[in-house]
C-alpha cells in the first residue's frame, strides 16, 4: 500500500510539472528577430541620405550598401549620356566601303588630342566569311588597319592616315590589325591590338595581343613582332581570342584588361579579364580569377579613386552598368544606366599616372554599327558625353526619364516569324472557344 501512495504522489508530482511546463512555455514571448520586428513608424517622407537604422525591405537596403549614394542625383558613378556627331571625316556616302570603329582612349599631347582607332576601306561591305578573299572582307573589322586623328576642341577632327599597317604574311596580323588603345609609359607611346590570323568568322575570331611603340604618338610605329598576351589553352575561356586590350597603370605595373567570346556561337558569352606586367612588352600574366566581370561587349575602365570603374556595355546579366573594383580585381554594381556608349574610348587624363585618386571622365569617342543597311554595313565614330567624374557636378547627365518619340519603339518592332507565332497562337484560341 506504501509503494502505491508512493507512485501516486510521483505522478501527480510529473503530471504538474508537465501542466507547469506546458503554461510557461505557452506563456512566454518568442524575442523578435531583427528580420520580423515592424518598425512603429513608416518611412520617413524625406528619404535618409544615410542608411537609416531601422528594419528595411532588401530592396531599400540595396539602395543604401550596393550603390554610393540613395538617389541617382547624388551617385557619382551614375550618368546619363549625349551625343555628337564629330566632323571632319567621310564615310563615301555611307555605302560600306569605309569604316571607322572601335576608338582607343583619348589623350591629349602637343596640344591636342589624339585618338587611335579601326578603319576599313574595301572594295565592298562585309560579305560574310565564306565569299570573303583577300580584297573583300568577311567582316566590318576585317581588312582593316589602325589609323589616328587629332582635334583641338575634340568635336572637329582631323584625320592623318595609317599608324598600324597590316604586316606581311604570316607575321602577327597579317590578316587584320584591328582594337587598338594606347598606353604612355616613360616617355614613350604603345599601342596593342588584336592581330588577326585568319578572316574573322572562319573558326574563332584567332586574334591574340600585339603591340607597337613609338617616341611620337604621330609615329612612326615599330612592330614588337610577337604576341604580348596569347590566346587561352585548348579548352578555356579565352582560347580561341582575346579582344579589345585596353592599357592602365596601377602599382607600378602594365594593368590589360581585355575581353573574349566562349561559350561556342549560340548563345555566345562575352566576359571580361585582366593580364599585368611589369614592363610594356611583358611577359604578361593572367589574372587566376579571370573573367573578372561577367557582362559587357568591349572593354571601357578608368582610375576611380583607389580603385577602377568600367562602363559594362549589352551582353550578359550585368549589362547596361557601370561597376567598381576598389581592388582592380572584384568588381561590384554601382549604378544601372542606358544609352551607354558602345566600344567607349574615354578621355582619361590619370589613366597613366598610378593615381591613388582617380577622377574619372567627362568624355570620349565611341561607335555606332550598322548606320544604314546590314547589306552596307560599317561603323561609324562620334562622341558622347556624360558626368562620371569627382571635379563636376552636371545634373543634366543625372537626369533618370529617358523619353523617345513612339517611332525610336517601332523600329524594335516583331520579327516575321514572331508575327507567324503570334498569328497561329491567335488562331489556335479561336478554335478553343469556337468548340
Amino acid at each position: 500500500m506504501k509503494n502505491l501512495q508512493l507512485l501516486t504522489t510521483s505522478l501527480a508530482l510529473l503530471l504538474l510539472l508537465a501542466i507547469s511546463g506546458c503554461e510557461s512555455v505557452q506563456q512566454a514571448p518568442a524575442a523578435p528577430s531583427a528580420s520580423t520586428e515592424m518598425p512603429e513608424n513608416g518611412f520617413p517622407f524625406i528619404l535618409p541620405k544615410e542608411k537609416p537604422d531601422r528594419p528595411m525591405s532588401a530592396a531599400m537596403e540595396r539602395n543604401y550598401t550596393n550603390y554610393p549614394a540613395p538617389l541617382p542625383e547624388d551617385n557619382e558613378l551614375y550618368s546619363q549620356f549625349k551625343y555628337t556627331e564629330l566632323k571632319g571625316v567621310d564615310y563615301n556616302g555611307h555605302d560600306g566601303t569605309i569604316s571607322r570603329r572601335d576608338p582607343s582612349k583619348v589623350i591629349f599631347a602637343n596640344g591636342k588630342y589624339y585618338v587611335w582607332y579601326t578603319y576599313r576601306e574595301t572594295p565592298t561591305p562585309p560579305q560574310g566569311a565564306d565569299a570573303s578573299t583577300d580584297v573583300i572582307p568577311s567582316s566590318d573589322w576585317d581588312l582593316s588597319e589602325i589609323w589616328y586623328a587629332t582635334s583641338e576642341d575634340g568635336f572637329t577632327w582631323e584625320e592623318q592616315g595609317v599608324a598600324i599597317a597590316r604586316p606581311p604574311k604570316p607575321e602577327v596580323g597579317w590578316r587584320s590589325v584591328t582594337t587598338t588603345d594606347i598606353l604612355e609609359w616613360e616617355g614613350k607611346y604603345y599601342l596593342y591590338y588584336q592581330g588577326f590570323m585568319e578572316a574573322s568568322g572562319k573558326r574563332g575570331d584567332d586574334c591574340p595581343v600585339a603591340v607597337s611603340y613609338a617616341d611620337s604618338p604621330d609615329g612612326p610605329w615599330t612592330a614588337h613582332g610577337e604576341i604580348v598576351i596569347p590566346n587561352g589553352k585548348d579548352g578555356e575561356w579565352d582560347q580561341y581570342s582575346i579582344h579589345d586590350p585596353y592599357p592602365l597603370v596601377h602599382d607600378g605595373k602594365i594593368y590589360i584588361y581585355y575581353k573574349s567570346d566562349f561559350n561556342a556561337a549560340n548563345p555566345r558569352v562575352r566576359m571580361q579579364g585582366l593580364a599585368t606586367a611589369d614592363s610594356p612588352l611583358g611577359p604578361f600574366t593572367k589574372h587566376p580569377l579571370n573573367p573578372l566581370i561577367n557582362s559587357g561587349h568591349e572593354t571601357t575602365l578608368f582610375p576611380w579613386k583607389e580603385g577602377v570603374a568600367a562602363i559594362v556595355t549589352r551582353d550578359g546579366n550585368e549589362h547596361f552598368t557601370i561597376q567598381y573594383a576598389e581592388d582592380w580585381v572584384n568588381f561590384e554594381i554601382k549604378a544601372i544606366t542606358s544609352l551607354l556608349p558602345v566600344a567607349a574610348g574615354p578621355f582619361v587624363p590619370d589613366a597613366f599616372t598610378d593615381t591613388k585618386d582617380g577622377r574619372g571622365i567627362t568624355w570620349g569617342i565611341s561607335h555606332i554599327t550598322n548606320v544604314t543597311t546590314w547589306a552596307q554595313n560599317h561603323a561609324v565614330l562620334l562622341r558622347f558625353d556624360c558626368d562620371l567624374s569627382q571635379d563636376i557636378d552636371d545634373q543634366e547627365m543625372k537626369k533618370h526619364n529617358t523619353y523617345h518619340k513612339p517611332e525610336f519603339y517601332y523600329q524594335y518592332g516583331l520579327s516575321k516569324k514572331q508575327r507567324e507565332r503570334i498569328a497561329a497562337q491567335t488562331q489556335g484560341q479561336g478554335k478553343v472557344k469556337g468548340q
